[in-house]
């Protein structure tokens, strides 16, 4: 049976805290297995132009947005 919910803003800090634990479980994740190809990576991103990073953190963004719509 599930745990009663909260008032509805302490259960919203319950799901915030629970999903930045994943996310830095699952970041935790490349650095653990295999720190020496984070390194390389890391590096080659550091040469990236700004308009490319941009870019690509505007599709992470909107990826995540659209895994939160579709779940929620």
């Amino acid at each position: 049976m599930a745990a009663p919910r909260r008032l509805r803003g302490a259960v919203m800090w319950d799901d915030l805290l629970a999903a930045f634990g994943l996310m830095l479980v699952l970041e935790g994740i490349i650095p653990f297995l295999n720190p020496r190809a984070l390194r390389q990576t890391l590096l080659r991103l550091a040469q990236l132009e700004d308009r490319v990073l941009r870019i690509a953190g505007l599709a992470s963004m909107a990826g995540g947005l659209l895994v939160l719509y579709f779940l929620r």
